[in-house]
């Protein structure tokens, strides 16, 4: 018997993982829930108050300067240059280090206006956090090329709904000019559709990240009449966004002399964390290792620690933070290690 013919053989039809519960849907129009719930993302005003923001601003420039190196200075453009920084990833972040654990990167994470807004997304307190990483971008660098556009959505096609809700505590101003968030309004309510009709499911990844190309944007563009829109904000104000809002971090303008510093945080429910991604997190904290954007899933053990340009590890790096958080009995809940 002839095999049958490949078109009549029928793919497997995705495991797609259900929305969790939040409290969105019924949020009044005043209510900057509802931002969040139509246009994919907000911002919470004063989550932390300014003086405490401008703490932890301080607070990272001191760590940024502990490497050594005396010669960063804030005020002189020309000592922003790579030789005289920490290693950064590709999109100005630092992740490597045990930055993650440092006690002003708790501090913020434990900021009652930043931990009550995650509250009021998901219904409950008793939330996780990511172990996220910081940014700190200098204007105008004279030593590295801008990097243009990246949009990307940081949720797998095998998910519907709203899985996660990604966070930027604000430590210094993003004006229209400056360095931040932007974002193409209301793209999460048509990812699915796009998916499910211009993209091959076969094709889809469990991983929690899809990448757009330019004629893919230009779907959402020109069919939905949606564009990119930066998003501004004061210190110590907190953006969130629905990680199926196509998203990118842009670079200051030529006419920015701002030093962009930022810290990424998430939250989510403890209940969504399996017994198994609990565990891994927990060897994360202990390692001070950092993690995804994901508080909840996608816990990655990263072995490697921060590595020079020519491919052999910075003998800065650390294995334990500057300062060391209190390990308090919030802390170690919101870090997963502690069961509610």
């Amino acid at each position: 018997m002839a095999p049958a013919a490949t078109a009549d053989l029928a793919l497997p039809t995705p495991k797609i993982l259900p929305e969790p519960s939040n409290t969105l849907s019924n949020a009044p129009k005043s209510d900057w829930r509802a931002d969040l719930r139509d246009n994919g993302f907000a911002v919470i005003k004063g989550a932390i108050p300014r003086e405490r923001a401008l703490g932890y601003q301080q607070k990272a420039r001191q760590w940024l300067k502990s490497f050594g190196n005396d010669k960063l200075d804030f005020e002189n453009p020309d000592t922003w240059v790579s030789k005289n920084l920490p290693v950064q990833s590709t999109i100005n972040t630092f992740s490597a280090y045990a930055v993650a654990h440092e006690k002003f990167m708790w501090d913020a994470r434990l900021e009652p206006g930043v931990i009550d807004a995650f509250a009021r997304i998901w219904g409950t307190d008793e939330l996780i956090v990511s172990f996220d990483s910081l940014n700190i971008t200098f204007p105008n660098r004279k030593d590295v090329a801008r990097k243009g556009s990246w949009e990307h959505v940081d949720q797998s096609p095998l998910r519907r709904g709203m899985h996660c809700v990604q966070g930027i505590i604000n430590l210094s101003t993003a004006g229209p000019e400056d360095g931040g968030l932007v974002v193409y309004p209301g793209s999460h309510k048509y990812l699915e559709e796009y998916l499910s009709t211009k993209t091959d499911p076969s094709t889809w990844e469990s991983k929690d990240l899809f990448w757009f190309r330019p004629e893919q944007l230009a779907w959402f563009q020109e069919e939905k009449g949606i564009q990119p829109h930066k998003v501004c904000a004061d210190i110590g104000d907190l953006i969130v966004w629905d990680s199926r809002t196509i998203h990118y971090g842009a670079e200051q303008t030529e006419a920015s002399n701002t030093i962009r510093t930022v810290i990424y945080a998430a939250y989510s429910p403890y209940k969504l964390a399996s017994p198994e991604t609990l565990k891994r997190k927990k060897e994360v904290f202990h390692n001070y290792g950092g993690t995804t954007h994901w508080p909840h899933d996608n816990i990655v053990i990263r072995k490697r620690g921060a590595i020079l340009p020519d491919g052999t590890p910075d003998p800065r790096d650390r294995e334990t933070p500057l300062e060391l958080p209190e390990m308090t009995d919030r802390l170690l809940k919101l870090a997963g290690v502690k069961p509610y």
